[in-house]
C-alpha cells in the first residue's frame, strides 16, 4: 500500500454523519478521500474530494468504486459483501474485512459467533417467521430482531406476552431474552494491522423510552471499578477473537448482579463515541484511521467528562429543517453542536448531536436537560 500521505486515496462506503465526521479528522493527516453514498446530497457530500451516488447493494457500483481506492472501509455495515470479498482478492485492503462484516451484517450469526467463542450474552432462540415464533411462546417476554437490516432502533420489537406474537416480524430473526438489567454501557475497541489494541473508557448509555435509540450518554461511567474493567476486558475479547483491523463498538448490559454481557456490535465509529471528539485525546475517528492505516493508536485518556446528546427531528415535523433555540443551546457553557447537514428533517431522525462538558458529573446530568430543553429541529 502506498503512503498514506502521497497520492492515496482512501475510500469511505456510506456517506452518512458517521461519514461525515470521519472525514472531517482526514485533512490533519493528508488524506484524500472518495464517498460512495446512494443519497445525491448526504451528509459527506460537501466534505468529500470525490463523492459518488450510487447503490451500496449493488456489485457492480461498490466494486467499480473501490478499484478507485488505496483501500476502503465502511461508515455502514449494510454493503454488497461479494464486492468487498473480490476486492480484497484482488489487492486492495478493506478494513474492517468483509469476513467480519459478513458475521455481523446478521444478528443471528453474530450470536452464533458469541455462542461459538465463549463470549457472554444474552439467552437466544433463532426463528424463521411468525409462526415459528408462536412455538415459542414460553421463551417470552423477549426481543424480535430481525436477522438484517435492522439500523437506528429499527428492526427490533419488545414481546412481553404472548398476545404482542401477532406484531412480531415474520422474517428470519431471533428471540433475545428480555435482560434485567441495570444499565446499558458501551466500550469502543480499535485495533490497528499490527494487533495492538486500545480501548475507550466505557460510557453509560440512556435510551429513549420509544424510539429505541440512544437518547444521550455520560462519559465517564459512574459504574464500580471492577464492573468497568470487566467491561473494558471483554471488549478486548471480542476485537480479539474476530481478529478485526478498525473500530468495533461493543454494546453490552450491566444485570443487577454485575454481570456484563454483550448485546450487539458494530464494525466503525458509533453514536457512543461521539463524545469523544471533545473529552478524549483521541477521537474515535482519528483512532479508526489510524488503526485502518497502521499507525500506532493514540491515548483514549478522558480530557474532561463529557455527555453527548443526541439530537433528533420532533414528532409532527416533516420537511426542511429549522434549528429551533441554537443561541439559547450555545449560551449553556460546555457545550459544542455538531449538525449533520440533512436537509430534510422527520420526527426521531437523527439530525445533529450535542457534546457537554464538565468537570462535575452532577452538574453535566444537570445541563443534559437544560440542552434537551433549549433545541428542537422543527420544519
Amino acid at each position: 500500500m502506498k503512503a498514506f500521505y502521497q497520492d492515496f486515496k482512501l475510500g469511505i462506503i456510506g456517506g452518512g454523519q458517521l461519514g461525515r465526521m470521519l472525514l472531517q479528522a482526514c485533512p490533519n493527516l493528508n488524506i484524500h478521500t472518495c464517498v460512495l453514498d446512494p443519497s445525491e446530497d448526504g451528509p459527506c457530500s460537501g466534505l468529500a474530494n470525490e463523492y459518488t451516488q450510487g447503490s451500496l447493494q449493488d456489485y457492480e457500483t461498490v466494486y467499480a468504486f473501490g478499484k478507485r481506492a488505496d483501500l476502503l472501509t465502511i461508515e455502514i455495515e449494510n454493503v454488497n459483501i461479494d464486492a468487498l470479498y473480490q476486492l480484497e482478492r484482488e489487492g486492495i485492503p478493506v478494513y474492517p474485512q468483509p469476513r467480519v462484516i459478513e458475521i455481523i451484517q446478521d444478528k443471528r450469526v453474530q450470536k452464533q459467533f458469541y455462542l461459538d467463542h465463549d463470549i457472554p450474552t444474552s439467552e437466544f432462540i433463532l426463528v424463521n417467521n411468525r409462526e415459528d415464533i408462536k412455538t415459542h411462546a414460553e421463551f417470552l417476554p423477549a426481543f424480535n430482531k430481525l436477522g438484517k437490516g435492522g439500523y437506528d432502533g429499527g428492526g427490533v420489537l419488545n414481546l412481553e406476552c404472548v398476545a404482542d406474537i401477532d406484531k412480531a416480524f415474520d422474517d428470519y430473526g431471533l428471540l433475545e431474552k428480555t435482560i434485567d438489567f441495570e444499565t446499558e454501557i458501551s466500550v469502543i475497541a480499535a485495533r490497528n494491522s499490527m494487533g495492538e489494541i486500545s480501548v475507550f473508557p466505557a460510557v453509560e448509555c440512556i435510551f429513549h423510552p420509544e424510539y429505541n435509540l440512544v437518547d444521550y450518554l455520560i462519559a465517564p461511567s459512574s459504574l464500580a471499578n471492577e464492573v468497568q474493567q470487566a467491561a473494558e476486558d471483554l471488549a478486548r475479547k471480542v476485537i480479539t477473537d474476530l481478529d478485526i483491523v478498525g473500530l468495533l463498538a461493543v454494546e453490552m448490559f450491566v444485570t443487577k448482579a454485575g454481570d456484563v454481557l454483550v448485546n450487539e456490535v458494530a464494525p466503525r465509529p458509533h453514536n457512543s463515541g461521539h463524545q469523544t471528539i471533545n473529552a478524549n485525546d483521541t477521537s474515535q475517528y482519528e483512532q479508526h484511521l489510524r488503526a485502518i492505516i497502521g499507525l500506532p493508536l493514540g491515548s483514549t485518556a478522558i480530557i474532561k467528562p463529557s455527555a453527548m446528546v443526541n439530537l433528533l427531528g420532533e414528532e409532527g415535523y416533516t420537511g426542511p429543517a429549522l434549528y429551533e433555540g441554537l443561541d439559547k443551546l450555545l449560551e449553556i457553557e460546555g457545550s459544542n453542536i455538531f449538525l449533520y447537514g440533512k436537509k430534510i428533517t422527520k420526527p426521531h431522525r437523527k439530525m445533529g448531536h450535542i457534546t457537554i462538558l464538565d468537570d462535575d458529573i452532577d452538574v453535566l446530568k444537570e445541563k443534559v436537560q437544560l440542552v434537551k430543553k433549549a433545541i428542537k429541529v422543527i420544519a
